[in-house]
């Protein structure tokens, strides 16, 4: 074979070695993505609900809570003062846009344009407010915040603009002064608040709806002239301990007690600290609980056809089947 031939045979068996190494490249996929793997968008649950406004699914968990993020879906929550002094003050904050602008317009749910929620870290101090907002965007609420520590801040919101969808975001607020955190409340079904006691039945459950029923009673007697709160007979957030996610979840139709039913659906297990605000007498008063969310329990696949079994193989001299 002369010179030429040779290198004409070379090249023509490198270029199938180069085109078969694409091939298996295309066919795998980038280094390090597992094949057929997707980012999942974002869903808004109806009215905000128990799963909070984001929505990575996790197979056999819920969708993501909400409040985790301070800047979601083009919005941001802004405090004005993220340090503060304990006791009673002012908090001032404002929601922005993707260009930096206070958001202005808000779509009226459950009586309020925005739900406010200021939680303590280790979950022993909650105040839900009502902040009043100003032409310019800038809301303002008085709030007590008792003890230094870590706090978060909560907007549950959903701005008036065509097309938005419900946003919960959170923010970290400081209190200064020495700083002891408090163990998180044991699991309890009852909670007593003003002479009122409160129970709970059902169970939080990760992936996988329930529904949680707090019976409400004073003096030994039930409770059947609740006052309606926000629009309904009661109003729950849950938050979960280590992290703070929050689910806002809205009651189903009922009352005017003793009874008040919520639908819940918790992101993970876990533990959590249910806050139930509830009215009588024209005064709104808050049970807390803690419990705890559970693995899901995956579904057991079917079983597959009974095979004919085969006949059995003829034992061999050594003593092994084949």
């Amino acid at each position: 074979m002369n010179t030429g031939v040779r290198i004409a045979v070379f090249a023509a068996a490198l270029a199938a070695t180069f085109g078969t190494a694409y091939g298996v490249g295309a066919g795998v996929g980038p280094v390090g993505a597992p094949a057929g793997a997707e980012h999942a968008g974002h869903a808004a649950p109806a009215g905000g609900g128990a799963a909070g406004h984001a929505a990575h699914e996790n197979p056999g968990q819920g969708p993501a809570a909400g409040g985790l993020q301070v800047s979601e879906g083009g919005y941001t929550l802004s405090l004005e003062s993220p340090r503060r002094a304990s006791g009673q003050g002012e908090l001032k904050f404002s929601v922005k846009d993707a260009a930096g602008r206070p958001v202005t317009a808000f779509k009226t749910e459950h009586g309020k344009e925005l739900h406010f929620i200021v939680a303590s870290r280790d979950l022993t101090v909650y105040r839900h407010l009502h902040p009043v907002r100003a032409a310019d965007g800038t809301w303002s609420t008085p709030v007590d915040l008792p003890a230094a520590g870590g706090y978060k801040a909560f907007a549950d919101f959903t701005p008036a603009a065509e097309g938005a969808k419900g946003v919960t975001l959170g923010a970290d607020l400081s209190v200064a002064g020495a700083y002891a955190p408090e163990a998180l409340p044991p699991e309890s079904r009852t909670a007593e608040v003003d002479g009122y006691r409160v129970d709970l039945a059902g169970d939080l459950a990760p992936g996988k709806a329930g529904e949680l029923k707090l019976t409400v009673s004073k003096d030994g007697r039930p409770v059947t002239d609740l006052e309606p709160y926000l629009g309904a007979y009661g109003h729950l957030v849950a938050l979960r301990d280590g992290d703070l996610a929050y689910l806002h979840v809205h009651p189903n139709e009922g009352g005017p007690g003793p009874d008040v039913s919520f639908t819940a659906t918790a992101p993970s297990a876990g533990s959590y600290r249910l806050f139930l605000d509830f009215q009588h007498g024209g005064t709104v008063r808050t049970a807390a609980f803690t419990v705890r969310a559970g693995a899901a329990a995956p579904e057991a696949p079917a079983a597959p056809p009974a095979s004919p079994a085969a006949p059995a193989a003829p034992e061999q001299p050594d003593g092994h089947s084949h």
